[in-house]
């Protein structure tokens, strides 16, 4: 076991894990942070992901002694004052269905958004494609990404 400080939604704080846990367990079991969701375990369906100095990282395949002095947001961060405009256009668009996927839905989508500021429809699908909606609810999400993008300018 090592000690690790990891800086969370803005605040240092403390933990002790083996080196090859993931973040996704820190998050959850360490440090109570359960609104990043465990779904395959593999990296492939995107529950987990959160933002590692602003990029969208899957959390479970992220080893806790690779995030070194790296900013790690989670969905409780992202809106933690007042709802982040994507959360806010989730509601407004109806998104959530079971609502597995939607916090890596959402992280993924706010990376994006950073890097591409007035998406197109074809960019919104491409880049969002890799987080798997087993309700399927794609063009809510889409029209979402849309509807926070024109917010955030």
């Amino acid at each position: 076991m090592a000690t690790y400080k990891i800086k969370v939604n803005g605040i240092t704080k403390t933990v002790e894990a083996e080196a090859e846990m993931p973040l996704l367990w820190a998050l959850r079991d360490l440090m109570g942070l359960t609104g990043t969701k465990y779904g395959c375990g593999i990296g492939s369906c995107g529950s987990c992901t959160v933002m590692l100095n602003g990029e969208s990282v899957r959390s479970c395949q992220t080893a806790i002694s690779d995030v070194g002095d790296k900013d790690v947001l989670t969905i409780e961060g992202l809106g933690a004052r007042e709802l982040h405009p994507l959360q806010k256009a989730w509601v407004e668009h109806d998104v959530p269905q079971c609502g597995f996927c939607q916090a890596g839905q959402i992280m993924a989508a706010a990376a994006f958004l950073k890097e591409t500021p007035n998406p197109t429809d074809a960019q919104i699908d491409e880049a969002m494609n890799a987080i798997l909606c087993r309700c399927g609810t794609y063009p809510r999400i889409r029209e979402a990404i849309k509807a926070a993008a024109k917010e955030m300018k």
